[in-house]
């Protein structure tokens, strides 16, 4: 396949080579509705053929030393660093979010291979003192961890380059093969980036079916997930699909980083202005389609009033348009039923009393940055996940009630707090029931070797190099009497 400088070979990447498939899909620029490429669509059929293959190469994969394993993972850091620009505007034409996003997605990504060649060489055991007890006196102990096996990787549409990446290096980090999945909307870069990881694997002479790709509908990732030769599932996406993933993996292990509706508190004592800043900053960026982009603002009722007139005043700075265009911040979503949804639901809070501050219409194919207040806490708008550039404004009277407002919510991922307060901000940390507690920053913040995951439906499991290598790793014990 050739997209303007991008060219990797037709069909999908399964076993030692590349299969034609019978059927493709256009994939979409959302911005003007133009085919940027044809994707293939994989099967039933080509999923069990990627199963066979990974499985005949586990053992391969699970014996490389620690030294040839970090040389590919760095291999592939250096392909993906010389081709950087192209797939940023990849990206940009199959996401349709704006460049500058773009550009953090890869950057992302060149730091996530590159934090999981530093982690090879992490992954280490520990002594343990048997004779603690009566009947080991005299014997030895020491856990190692060892590859689980098969890992199934499948990838939302939003970060399709970055969240891959984030299944396909911990995996080869770990010694697992593992198959990919991307979205169906976003299958072009993911499959560009698996080209070059084979390229890497054929140089250092390992068997390209330790990394394949296998695109198509719901049948070819529940005969993924249903194998028994899965060891492990790392899904990034819904909740709905994320618990029904987990139901078919049973009792094999799923690795689960699903949506939220992020709650974000305004404190008496906080920095108005470098709150503002934030919202704007974490509440419409990839054009709000992030999981954990701003969208429950709790304020204090002493400072409410000022942090409104700062926001709606500076709202007009969020540029809206051609996601090519270095200056452009908000883009339409993915595609026509995600817009749909989101209006949908900002008419639904209107109707049950909601206010419109600003926006709250299309603007061409993009929907305008909005702001509403007072939006009901069972509108979906409220108590649901947005994945949109809308942002919700509700008055609470004290920190107690900001606390329980972000905590009444069946999910939990990351909250941020704005607040000049140490003892304001160790109290969230410990309050909160999210899996990251941002301090002064938008939620939206995530360095990627840190251990990212969430509670309650946002998920479980945690994803960053070197926690995603313990995920798809088992300690094995040895307990010797000498």
């Amino acid at each position: 396949m050739s997209l303007h400088s991008v060219a990797y070979p037709e069909g999908l990447p399964i076993g030692d080579g590349w299969m034609p498939c019978a059927e493709t899909v256009p994939v979409i620029f959302p911005f003007d509705g133009s085919v940027v490429a044809h994707a293939p669509v994989g099967s039933v059929a080509l999923a069990s053929q990627a199963l066979d293959a990974a499985q005949s190469v586990a053992k391969e994969v699970e014996k490389l030393s620690t030294g040839t394993r970090r040389s590919i993972l760095l291999a592939v850091h250096q392909k993906m660093c010389e081709h950087r620009e192209e797939l940023e505007q990849l990206l940009v034409l199959e996401t349709g979010k704006p460049l500058v996003d773009c550009r953090v997605e890869v950057a992302r990504t060149l730091t996530t291979w590159a934090a999981a060649a530093e982690e090879v060489a992490r992954l280490r055991g520990e002594t343990v003192p048997l004779d603690l007890q009566a009947s080991g006196d005299g014997m030895i102990g020491y856990w190692t961890r060892k590859p689980a096996g098969i890992v199934i990787g499948i990838a939302g549409f939003n970060y399709p380059l970055l969240l891959a990446s984030h299944k396909l290096a911990p995996a080869l980090a770990a010694g697992c093969p593992i198959i990919i999945k991307p979205a169906p909307n976003t299958p072009l870069s993911t499959l560009w980036a698996v080209h070059l990881i084979r390229e890497a694997l054929a140089s250092h002479e390992v068997s390209a079916a330790a990394v394949q790709l296998v695109t198509g509908g719901i049948d070819v990732g529940e005969t993924l997930v249903a194998d028994p030769r899965s060891a492990v599932v790392s899904f990034t996406g819904s909740a709905a699909v994320g618990h029904q993933i987990a139901k078919n993996a049973a009792p094999r292990k799923a690795v689960l980083e699903l949506g939220s509706n992020t709650g974000f508190i305004v404190a008496e004592d906080a920095d108005i202005p470098a709150a503002v800043d934030a919202v704007l900053r974490g509440g419409f960026y990839a054009n709000g389609q992030a999981c954990i982009s701003v969208q429950r603002v709790l304020l204090d009722e002493k400072i409410a009033g000022d942090f409104q007139r700062k926001l709606l005043a500076r709202i007009g700075e969020i540029v809206v348009g051609d996601p090519r265009s270095e200056k452009t911040r908000v883009a339409p979503l993915i595609n026509k039923t995600s817009t749909e949804r989101v209006m949908s639901w900002v008419g639904k809070a209107k109707q049950l009393g909601a206010q419109v501050l600003s926006g709250g219409d299309l603007l061409g194919e993009s929907i305008q940055p909005t702001v509403l207040s007072n939006v009901p806490t069972d509108a979906e708008l409220w108590c649901e996940e947005i994945f949109g550039p809308v942002i919700c404004l509700r008055t609470v009277p004290d920190l107690d009630a900001a606390f329980a407002q972000v905590n009444d919510s069946r999910y939990g991922l990351q909250a941020a707090i704005f607040s000049k307060s140490l003892k304001t901000a160790f109290r969230a940390i410990d309050e909160l029931e999210v899996g990251g507690v941002v301090v002064n920053e938008i939620p939206g913040f995530r360095s990627d070797i840190m251990p990212y995951g969430g509670v309650k439906d946002s998920g479980i499991g945690r994803e960053g190099p070197r926690f995603a290598m313990e995920e798809f790793t088992v300690t094995r014990m040895a307990i010797i009497r000498p």
